[in-house]
């Protein structure tokens, strides 16, 4: 039975978290505080850690820098729950090495996912180390984790700002690099026959772009374009290649990724082809304001034929659906722009 850590000084969050993972078969050792924590991460050296941020007598960045600080409890994989969403402090957390980052509220879906998929990741990466050290004499620096793959970005990509609506890449062009996107909005599309967008992705701050293969000289299968004024870090193919070819674990957490990547997809289309006009109207709301890091007070400013290519309705469909919930009381429309006033009622649209 696999030993959690669960760190939160909130007292009915903390009672229920624990109920959750122990009918899910975990053991679990619960602390108030970050002191605490740490006292109880040294004498009994859990599987995995899950923290709040924001608690009394040392918050839970300290909790993680304390503990990496100790040989016997800095490869303990780390999952930080908070409140906060801001990029800065989701990059502070796994700059310091949290291997994940769970915003409350969450579902027990997602709490029980990101347990299984960090304890399954370290046992690899303990199996991977221990086979690497038979036989590797390169003292060079490792790269440990994807957030440092992401700071080797920052550090040595060639930085780019893009306008809105001018293009980061097309369709049809040689994929040379790779991006990490460090600022704004980016949708990715296709045009079918007719000359109508389809759009494949939206991605916010920290996501990457252009991947498609290191293998072959595949071009581009999108175009990418700044939703918004936005700033990109590249890295060329082959540099890139290089890197992950050296660092193995990073490797498995880009691929981890990239699975996840497909996972959206899949769900994306499967509520384009059998969700109704409603649904898929509600659902692309969400997943607009989700990506635009939008507060429940503040607007969506996107354009209807976006919002429709996304949805994968007609733009007439989405614009009568917009009205029905304007009237409905869902969302307020002030021109482009469109504020969620019902959260969890525009969530159960069927």
């Amino acid at each position: 039975m696999k030993k959690v850590l669960l760190i939160e000084d909130d007292f009915s969050l903390r009672e229920n978290t624990a109920e959750i993972l122990e009918l899910s078969g975990y053991n679990i050792t619960m602390a108030s505080n970050g002191k605490i924590g740490v006292e109880l991460a040294k004498t009994h050296i859990p599987d995995i850690i899950v923290c709040d941020i924001m608690m009394p007598e040392l918050d839970g960045y300290g909790v993680l820098q304390e503990l990496s600080a100790n040989d016997e409890t800095k490869h303990i994989p780390f999952i930080f729950l908070s409140a906060k969403t801001e990029r800065s402090e989701i990059r502070k957390g796994m700059d310091l090495g949290a291997d994940d980052y769970l915003t409350k509220p969450f579902e027990e879906e997602e709490l029980l996912s990101a347990l299984e998929s960090r304890l399954a990741k370290a046992e690899l990466l303990s199996n991977m180390t221990a086979a690497q050290s038979l036989h590797s004499g390169d003292s060079e620096e490792q790269m440990r984790t994807l957030h440092e793959l992401k700071n080797f970005f920052d550090d040595n990509g060639t930085i780019k700002n893009f306008v809105k609506d001018e293009q980061i890449f097309s369709e049809g062009l040689h994929s040379n690099s790779i991006y990490l996107l460090l600022k704004g909005v980016v949708k990715c599309y296709k045009m079918d026959e007719d000359g109508k967008e389809l759009i494949t992705g939206l991605y916010s701050a920290d996501d990457f772009l252009g991947f498609t293969s290191f293998m072959e000289n595949i071009p581009y299968q999108e175009t990418a374009t700044a939703v918004e004024d936005t700033e990109v870090a590249g890295i060329s193919k082959s540099e890139l290649k290089d890197v992950l070819r050296k660092n193995q674990n990073v490797s498995l957490e880009l691929m981890e990724l990239l699975t996840d990547n497909i996972t959206d997809i899949k769900q994306q289309l499967l509520q384009m082809a059998y969700s109704s006009v409603r649904r898929k109207t509600a659902q692309t709301l969400l997943q607009f304001s989700k990506i635009l890091n939008k507060k429940k007070d503040e607007p969506i400013r996107i354009s209807r034929s976006d919002l429709a290519s996304v949805a994968g309705i007609a733009t007439e469909s989405l614009i009568r659906t917009l009205s029905n919930f304007k009237k409905e009381g869902l969302i307020e429309i002030e021109g482009r722009n469109i504020r969620i006033l019902k959260l969890d009622a525009l969530q159960d649209v069927d």
